[in-house]
């Protein structure tokens, strides 16, 4: 039976902020609110937690996690990151995209895609995740929360409690973020390519 917890959008609760990191720290696949609709997420090196999300989306090897960062030093640490690429995350970060990165020897395998050793990268730009970063200090393996055989994101607290509860730790209500779910724009070949649109405006990267 999960928990949950209603924090605020704009000024999140320091002592439920603190509890929701406790759960991430022992293990927990939790829920949270980001700037374009909920997301499922643990700890960055958590095998066993990494599978039950794998379970609940019903996800295979090939699926292209992400890591939320706080900020781009974050980002810096598991990404390679040129000159161009930084300018561009510089200028749309935190925002409504996911970033596909070449990774650097600090992320797990396990989170790779098997043959092409890339990253799913983003900072949101929501204040509930932002203060969760701040807390524990490092990244979140996440995954949109999208339910095997639907297209879209999960949208309301009460629906993923109804439907998750017995599946999750902790889900964090943080109100409506919106229906879609990230613009993703690849970043690893000469030229930026956006292979989903969503929320953010993939105009800047289709040159």
């Amino acid at each position: 039976m999960s928990q949950f917890f209603q924090i605020h959008p704009v000024t999140p609760q320091k002592r439920l902020v603190h509890q929701a990191v406790g759960i991430l720290r022992k293990g927990g696949v939790i829920v949270v609110p980001t700037d374009s609709g909920y997301a499922i997420g643990c700890q960055l090196d958590d095998k066993q937690a990494l599978d039950r999300i794998k379970r609940i989306r019903r996800l295979d090897d090939k699926h292209n996690f992400t890591l939320m960062c706080r900020d781009l030093s974050d980002v810096g640490v598991f990404a390679k990151v040129g000159n161009t690429q930084y300018r561009l995350l510089k200028q749309f970060t935190p925002g409504a995209y996911t970033f596909i990165l070449d990774a650097t020897s600090e992320v797990p395998r396990r989170l790779l895609h098997p043959k092409r050793k890339t990253i799913g990268i983003r900072v949101p730009d929501n204040a509930i995740v932002q203060e969760l970063l701040a807390e524990l200090g490092e990244p979140i393996m996440s995954s949109t929360l999208i339910l095997p055989g639907e297209e879209d994101p999960m949208t309301d607290p009460e629906d993923i409690r109804d439907r998750l509860e017995h599946d999750l730790d902790l889900i964090i209500d943080g109100g409506f973020c919106g229906l879609e779910a990230t613009t993703v724009v690849n970043m690893t070949g000469p030229v930026p390519e956006v292979t989903r649109e969503g929320k953010g405006d993939p105009a800047p990267f289709q040159l």
